[in-house]
């Protein structure tokens, strides 16, 4: 269980790892831009300011304005409805949008506050145009380790994660079989009415 709540939240930690400084841009290199987002992250996580109970709300806004900006969710909202996407209409894709973006905010600071010291070790980037992926790993206080892989490309010079890959397995994929599944049976409007009652289910590698 321990693993799991690991896996997703890592698998979350997507959304927050593309913090960019004037310096770095120059660069354009997303392991930079990945590293530097995760440490800012740890930052407000080890905070004296936004450490306890009654600081739950200032601390999770803090992590909210890291992922809102760094994010691609709109993008990755697209890629895990695939052929379904068509199927709703402009209002419908903006709903679900938020509800989709609402959904993963509220469960990565769900998960990310367990952050134990954990420890990110950076591996191979590749870049190809206007795409790139970025391999780290995970390592655990108990030695494990649990292979992450960002998938980004390039919007406007600011490198955006539109996919995780947690040991082969991709976050965008899984919720598009959660969400083929419902809409195989059910409607764009039922679709938006389950993710309002928050009935599906993160599920960033199968236990």
């Amino acid at each position: 269980m321990q693993k799991r709540n690991i896996l997703i939240m890592v698998g979350l930690l997507a959304s927050s790892l593309l913090f960019l400084t004037p310096a770095r841009l120059l660069a354009g290199l997303p392991t930079e831009q990945v590293r530097q987002t995760a440490d800012r992250v740890q930052s407000v996580l080890q905070d004296s300011r936004f450490k306890g109970a009654d600081k739950q709300k200032e601390r999770r806004e803090q992590i909210r304005q890291i992922i809102s900006t760094r994010f691609d969710f709109p993008e990755m909202a697209k890629r895990s409805l695939g052929s379904y996407w068509q199927r709703g209409s402009s209002e419908e894709q903006q709903q679900f949008t938020k509800l989709f973006t609402e959904l993963l905010e509220r469960s990565y600071a769900d998960q990310i506050e367990s952050y134990d010291g954990e420890k990110i070790v950076y591996g191979r980037e590749n870049v190809s145009q206007n795409q790139a992926e970025v391999d780290t790993k995970i390592v655990t206080k108990k030695g494990e380790e649990i292979a992450v892989s960002y998938k980004l490309q390039n919007a406007s010079g600011d490198w955006k994660v539109y996919d995780v890959v947690i040991e082969n397995i991709s976050l965008v994929n899984n919720f598009r079989s959660q969400f083929n599944r419902i809409l195989a049976k059910a409607s764009f409007a039922e679709l938006l009415q389950k993710l309002q009652s928050k009935s599906v289910d993160i599920k960033a590698a199968r236990s």
